[in-house]
């Protein structure tokens, strides 16, 4: 390079299509700094257009905190996409009221269903965002939000024209994970109105991992007219090289990472090198962990630093050591059966079930069955809690609803946000999280936050020392029970049983009395899980997050939207599908898109590492051990059976 040439950079490049008034797509691969290219962009555009208001538009809260933290100016506005477009349209009520009539008669679109819609149902609250939807009550959550938004933006040109005005420049961070009805109102709907706006787009499409979600923009690139002019940034500068020649080898899009030329970028040496890191292949005949853990000598009590990730919270419940929690939120048989009866009893409306009928009332008049043997051996194995079950009125236990999401969703919240979008933790889970904060929050000596979250009045030293014995003895779990927890904390006055969790007990008191009756220590293991104080995570939680050490485990853990097995076929699997297509037709058409998705996450799993990368195959075939070979190197494929 001769001496005082200037580097071309991305944001020279995006500066160059800002000028020409285009819309554009920064793609970069994992580690290459997207959210930092980002970042400089707005201040570059706030610098440059210092009156223009700037929308930028990300997939998640805590990428809204993120950025709000490193840019503080009045003329931008961050927020989650859901809550820019209901800030775009919830002022239009009598339109938002005639697209909920329009779209629920329209029988292709499947989301909105309301029986003989009017406007008129919708005059006395108007229409509404929140979590739980009601369409009835005129109450729309995320998946309608998108269908409404983009079907008014489709219909009224008048819209586009005014979000154009009020922004003229919209950034879309992580693109490949918004849903694609967005990506039609700013590519396709915004062409109708003449007003001049730019949208740019961040994001790599290797990385889209979420259902319902656009991938790629390859429909909308080009270099002609209202098409997205693409800018590709190459460098990577979080992964060792070893790590980035095994990411280049999954990409199938035509990008190729580079080390970053960047001396302080975090992949460099002290010699200015990149890295070279280690990458290991772990095989065994046995399914072991913990021999892998033995093996690889990491310091996996240290969270920070060491990550272990799992596909599914069921696969990690017991790792983790909340397995029990998790057999309740997440597979409790006699609540299927419930359902199964509920949706015979919805096809056949002659069945009269009456207020005071009991779950036994209804199973003798309906006279349905357990419908498969995991039910009826779960009822058998449990009859205690079936004779339970059974006594509670039918009107109520109907509507009692468990799912695995409810026990690990990790989205913060705070007390007055209820009734906003946000976590999906039931009122029970809520109550546990705020007894366990209190008693960290005082352990840690924060005791200006305890006293905030806590009902405990301290006004002299002796309250001041009956705390402490107090706090001693809730942190000295031993046997106890969640029940007993909850009735302890509700005695010393540390966290009261409130209207929100008797409001609870008096809808689903079969599932407090189970998750009662299971140790306390469970629920700890949970909260620390979830507050990232273990190793584990899940293969989905952990994008955008990066450790030194990361372990893979390639389980699908029986969930058939995933195959780990296809992402290092060599071509045996899918041709044996096609030699016995007439037995296998729908996991020969299922095979492509099973293989892309799981490749995907694969590859956000692998670039998680700054230093080490191990993965973990149990019971490998030799194609797959072939396909290992070449992307790890004979070296680096480890047969666990062999070592004593």
């Amino acid at each position: 390079m001769a001496e005082g040439k200037l580097i071309r950079t991305e944001i020279d490049d995006i500066i160059e299509q800002i000028d020409s008034k285009n819309n554009f797509l920064l793609s970069g691969g994992a580690g290459s700094g997207k959210t930092y290219t980002l970042v400089q962009t707005i201040r570059l555009i706030i610098g440059k257009y210092p009156t223009e208001r700037v929308a930028c538009i990300t997939f998640t809260n805590a990428a809204v905190k993120e950025i709000e933290e490193r840019i503080d100016d009045d003329n931008l506005d961050v927020s989650t996409i859901h809550d820019f477009l209901w800030d775009c349209i919830k002022n239009y009520q009598y339109e938002l009221k005639k697209a909920l009539v329009d779209l629920a008669n329209n029988v292709d679109v499947k989301k909105i269903n309301i029986l003989n819609p009017t406007i008129e149902m919708f005059n006395e609250n108007g229409i509404q965002y929140k979590e739980n939807v009601s369409l009835i009550n005129g109450i729309i959550s995320h998946d309608e939000l998108l269908i409404i938004a983009e079907h008014l933006f489709e219909n009224y040109i008048k819209l586009n024209d005014i979000i154009k005005d009020k922004f003229k420049f919209i950034l879309v961070d992580e693109y490949q994970d918004t849903n694609e009805l967005v990506i039609k109102i700013f590519l396709k709907h915004f062409k109708k109105s003449k007003k001049v706006n730019i949208v740019g787009f961040f994001g790599d499409a290797m990385q889209s991992i979420y259902d319902n979600s656009i991938g790629s923009l390859d429909s909308y690139k080009g270099n002609s007219g209202d098409l997205v002019r693409e800018i590709k940034k190459e460098q990577n500068r979080r992964n060792p090289l070893k790590v980035i020649d095994l990411a280049n080898k999954l990409r199938n899009d035509g990008l190729v990472q580079k080390e970053s030329q960047d001396l302080d970028a975090p992949n460099m040496d002290t010699t200015g090198k990149v890295k070279p890191g280690d990458i290991k292949f772990i095989y065994s005949s046995e399914y072991n962990l913990e021999k892998v853990r033995q093996y690889l000598d990491w310091d996996f009590n240290d969270a920070e630093n060491t990550k272990e990730l799992n596909l599914t919270h069921n696969l990690i419940a017991k790792q983790a050591q909340f397995s029990a929690l998790m057999s309740i939120y997440n597979d409790d048989q006699i609540l299927e059966y419930k359902n199964l009866i509920n949706s015979f009893l919805k096809e056949h409306p002659e069945i009269i079930v009456l207020e005071s009928d009991t779950f036994s009332d209804v199973i003798k008049k309906t006279g349905i069955n357990p419908s498969n043997g995991n039910m009826l051996n779960f009822i058998t194995s449990n009859q205690d809690l079936f004779n339970e079950a059974i006594t509670y009125p039918f009107e109520v236990f109907k509507k009692i609803y468990l799912d695995s999401e409810i026990l690990t969703d990790d989205k913060k919240q705070k007390e007055g946000e209820e009734s906003k979008k946000g976590s999906k933790r039931d009122n029970l889970l809520k109550h546990l999280f705020k007894i366990q904060n209190c008693i960290r929050l005082y352990k840690d000596g924060f005791y200006n936050d305890f006293l905030k979250t806590t009902n405990y009045k301290i006004n002299s030293i002796n309250d001041k020392t009956v705390l402490k014995k107090q706090i001693e003895d809730l942190s000295n779990i031993g046997s106890k029970s969640i029940g007993e927890m909850i009735d302890l904390a509700d005695t010393y006055k540390i966290i009261i049983k409130d209207q929100r969790l008797d409001e609870y007990i008096a809808k689903k008191q079969y599932v407090y009395n189970r998750v009662c009756k299971v140790g306390y220590t469970e629920f700890l293991n949970l909260f620390n899980y979830l507050e990232g104080y273990t190793p584990f995570s899940t293969q989905h939680k952990t994008k955008g997050n990066e450790f030194d050490n990361v372990l893979v485990i390639l389980d699908r853990g029986n969930w058939n939207k995933y195959n780990f097995e296809y992402v290092f076929d060599n071509g045996s699997i899918y041709q044996s599908l096609i030699d016995g297509k007439s037995k296998t037709k729908s996991k020969l058409e299922s095979y492509p898109k099973i293989k892309e998705r799981t490749q995907k996450i694969f590859y956000v799993c692998c670039t998680r590492a700054k230093e080490n990368l191990a993965v973990f195959f149990h019971l490998p075939s030799p194609a797959i051990l072939s396909t290992a070979e070449s992307w790890f190197t004979k070296d680096n494929l480890i047969n666990l059976d062999s070592i004593t």
